[in-house]
């Protein structure tokens, strides 16, 4: 493992907190957009929520951002998928469930409906109903894709909702942690599916292996053209457990990665690259491997999801109990320092997503035996950036 002072513009751990609440003081007393959970609206009245702008108009990380409670009630959301309507399907990771959040609304929030169980899903530990993504074509094939854990392995299947899930990949190593599972199409129309090393530390070098990878896929399951390995679905590895991946407007495709006890990371992610683990944690000194793009240390963060909003990449965090904002140069690199939101306010965070409107979607995991839930959890968030896609608050 590697204890080197991480990415040279970071700041001590004191000073970045000083920063962020600084930052935060800044937003409150700007007036406006406040953050925590709004008050109720009038008994009767469906929810309302700031009119989205057809184009993001690109603000920084120092603008206003609103936070409004979407749905309460939920057990440990894991996956986060938005159809053509606006709606989204939502994997609750122990209980095995489907389900759709919105468009429909009501008092309380946006409506919340089981849409199925996925019978094979055997959880336990960091296992089980994981990812989900919904297929381009869902227009026309109606077709979803999930990450689940069995008693075997973990596996990607395609679905439609409803029926039963048809396999296209097996054989992704599983253990009671470790297990990756983040899904997503790529601007390249492919689809990614991220592995984590399943408690084995060698499956992350191992090319073979499809664990400690990020894969890329064509719907079928096969290697998707220009793979960098002959006849291998592996897009990049040397991971120790990637659950967060987000394309920016280049198409540049950013990772979050557990680190195992002193830096977690975001990671640029190149066709082929490797990523160090476990020769590597952090940054290093080894040409073989790709130093990230940012670190912090592991209990400032350990984050899971990932989202890029025109310049801002969001990613949120488990034991950090924060969603860390990178600004992003045009050029995928960081501008300035991070910057700290919610931190402590909703407990640990788990997945962040773009929604359709432009806005962000951010759910919590206090109830996945780690947190210290609250009657209302586990819940899903909107942040509305003042500045950004979904018009002003």
């Amino acid at each position: 493992m590697n204890a080197r002072p991480p990415y040279r513009r970071r700041l001590s751990r004191r000073a970045t907190t000083v920063t962020a609440a600084a930052s935060l003081t800044a937003v409150l007393l700007a007036g406006g957009c406040t953050f925590g959970e709004p008050e109720p609206d009038q008994a009767g009245t469906s929810p309302t929520f700031p009119a989205p702008t057809a184009t993001p108009t690109g603000g920084g990380i120092d603008q206003q951002i609103a936070v409004t409670v979407l749905a309460s009630g939920l057990q440990v959301p894991w996956g986060v998928a938005f159809l053509p309507d606006g709606g989204a399907l939502v994997t609750e990771r122990d209980s095995a469930r489907i389900l759709q959040v919105g468009p429909g609304s009501d008092t309380d929030g946006l409506t919340v409906a089981e849409v199925q169980t996925i019978d094979e899903v055997d959880g336990g530990g960091e296992g089980g109903l994981l990812g989900i993504a919904v297929s381009p074509k869902y227009a026309t094939d109606q077709t979803i894709f999930i990450y689940y854990s069995t008693t075997q392995d973990n596996r990607v299947a395609r679905l439609t909702l409803g029926g039963e899930p048809d396999p296209i990949v097996t054989g992704i190593p599983l253990s009671g942690i470790h297990n990756g599972g983040r899904l997503a199409f790529g601007p390249d129309g492919f689809l990614y599916a991220t592995t984590g090393d399943a408690s084995d530390t060698g499956l992350s070098q191992d090319q073979e292996s499809l664990g400690g990878k990020i894969l890329r896929m064509t719907p079928d399951g096969d290697p998707a053209p220009g793979n960098p390995f002959p006849d291998s679905l592996v897009w990049s590895l040397g991971h120790r457990n990637v659950q967060g991946i987000a394309w920016d407007a280049a198409d540049r495709l950013y990772a979050t990665e557990f680190g195992q006890s002193a830096w977690d990371e975001i990671n640029v992610i190149e066709p082929g690259g490797n990523y160090g683990w476990p020769q590597v944690e952090g940054q290093g000194d080894d040409d073989r491997f790709v130093d990230p793009l940012v670190v912090w240390p592991t209990d400032e963060s350990s984050c899971s999801g990932a989202a890029v909003v025109d310049r801002i990449l969001a990613a949120a965090c488990l034991r950090g109990e924060r969603l860390w904002l990178v600004e992003l140069t045009e050029a995928g690199t960081v501008f300035g320092q991070p910057r700290a939101l919610l931190t402590e306010e909703y407990g640990r965070l788990r997945t962040v997503v773009a929604a359709p409107d432009g806005s962000v979607w951010v759910t919590t995991s206090n109830q996945d035996g780690r947190g210290d839930p609250e009657p209302a959890d586990d819940r899903i968030l909107r942040l509305v950036f003042a500045d950004g896609g979904a018009g002003r608050s």
